[in-house]
């Protein structure tokens, strides 16, 4: 194996994955600012125009981090990765291009008009700004996660003379099946991290009974959006793109599963550690026959274990992929479970009261970041060995001109770069909490109507 492989791999592994941590917000906060807004357009209540604004600055912060580690991240196609880019330019360069092109191009446009314009627009002008900066975000999702389920499942292309994918139908891109459940999966994955933030944020005021009447807007916006969020990746978004992997890609369900051997009647495990010298799961805990009923809907339905596959086409870290799958599963249900409880604290007048719920909301933020890094971790660690599914091997996609020591000169250089731009990150943002959304009218001149707020808020 090439020795520069590995190192190509953990460089684009880490650029990608702290990239990522920046856009999962900004997509699911558009959500939820546009919900601010639609909520003071409909009440006239200017509390929730000094929210929404608090909110987009959280955004902006997020989104110029998100540009600048998102950049290099794509010329690493060219660098790291020249032989897939190559290969493949003319399908993944469709839906890039798109992406830079249209959708951040309108969410950073009128991202200007959200922090900038308000008076300007006018309250229904100003919420067609933040509608137009949720649509560029949610696209800008749409076309970075089309261009991954075509990695995932290649449909509408065929080979050209030279051995480089050529597309054939554009509309079989963006209709690609596999598409049709990851982004929603992923979108809603946002919605959820920025649900929890909020809420963590909100429940912070209310412990420290500053901004309070924020506080409690906060935490009820995150709770119900975070909690409906929260079943949604379970059902129907999750149980789709299982069942999409266990048609598409059975050994990566297998090595999700940490199913050795071929069974009727598979069951689920809940806990266990992978043995790959004896080919099995030690101190497993698991529940008879709920994989095949998941997977197949028949309790009796055979699931095909690794040993039904070379073991050239296996995940090439079953155990990391295995953890990491059982860690996002595992998360999943504790975000159902305390925003569930809180969403049910929230419905009898008792959330905002209880310190030990708001405790938890607030420790909860990390949470949903270590999850949404998990469910990727599991997608591109089950696409392996494969950088294109069934049509170009990982090793075989890498630049064959640099070498591991460039790789890793580069990579220890932007370990160090990103570590003093998250320290710059958690500045602001401690900054702007500290600052609170009180301010936001002052420094905006947006409308003030207080005593339709007290009314709306009792």
């Amino acid at each position: 194996m090439d020795a520069a492989l590995p190192v190509h791999r953990l460089h684009f592994a880490f650029t990608i994955t702290y990239h990522y941590l920046f856009p999962q917000l900004t997509m699911g906060l558009a959500l939820l600012i546009l919900v601010l807004k639609t909520l003071a357009l409909r009440t006239g209540d200017g509390h929730y125009d000094r929210a929404a604004r608090f909110w987009a600055r959280i955004f902006a912060i997020n989104f110029t981090m998100g540009v600048v580690t998102g950049i290099p991240m794509e010329f690493q196609f060219g660098t790291n990765w020249a032989r897939f880019a190559r290969a493949a330019g003319g399908v993944i360069g469709q839906t890039l291009a798109m992406e830079g092109v249209y959708s951040f191009f309108l969410e950073s446009s009128f991202l200007g008009l959200l922090l900038f314009g308000e008076k300007r627009l006018g309250p229904r002008g100003h919420w067609a700004a933040a509608f137009l900066v949720f649509l560029g975000s949610w696209l800008s999702g749409f076309f970075i996660v089309a261009t991954n389920a075509w990695m995932q499942h290649p449909v509408g292309y065929a080979l050209g003379s030279d051995g480089a994918v050529e597309l054939r139908s554009f509309v079989a891109l963006l209709t690609n099946p596999w598409l049709r459940w990851q982004y929603p999966h992923t979108m809603i994955g946002s919605v959820l991290t920025a649900s929890c933030v909020m809420a963590a944020v909100g429940a912070f005021y209310l412990i420290t009974r500053n901004h309070e009447a924020h506080g409690r807007t906060c935490v009820r916006l995150g709770v119900v959006a975070g909690f409906i969020a929260s079943v949604l990746l379970l059902f129907p978004t999750g149980d789709r793109q299982g069942k999409l992997v266990a048609r598409h890609q059975p050994a990566t369900l297998a090595a999700m599963e940490g199913l050795f051997r071929t069974e009727r009647g598979a069951p689920i495990v809940l806990v266990g550690q992978p043995d790959m010298e004896r080919m099995r799961l030690d101190n497993p805990i698991y529940v008879p026959r709920m994989l095949s009923m998941f997977t197949y809907n028949h309790w009796q339905a055979e699931v095909k274990g690794l040993d039904a596959f070379p073991r050239s086409e296996w995940p090439q870290n079953v155990p990391l992929l295995y953890y990491a799958y059982h860690i996002m599963v595992g998360l999943g249900t504790i975000f159902i479970v305390v925003l569930g409880a809180a969403a049910w604290r929230l419905r009898r007048g008792r959330l905002f009261s209880s310190r030990g719920m708001l405790w938890a909301l607030m420790l909860l933020a990390p949470f949903p970041y270590i999850a949404n890094t998990a469910g990727w971790l599991t997608a591109e660690l089950g696409r392996q060995p494969w950088v294109i599914h069934g049509l170009m091997r990982t090793a075989a996609g890498s630049s064959a001109n640099v070498s591991a020591g460039n790789a890793l000169f580069t990579l220890v250089g932007f370990a160090g770069l990103y570590t003093v731009l998250g320290i710059l990150f958690l500045f602001l943002v401690a900054r702007e909490i500290e600052r609170g959304p009180e301010g936001s009218a002052a420094d905006h001149g947006g409308p003030v109507r207080v005593g339709a707020g007290r009314r709306a808020r009792a």
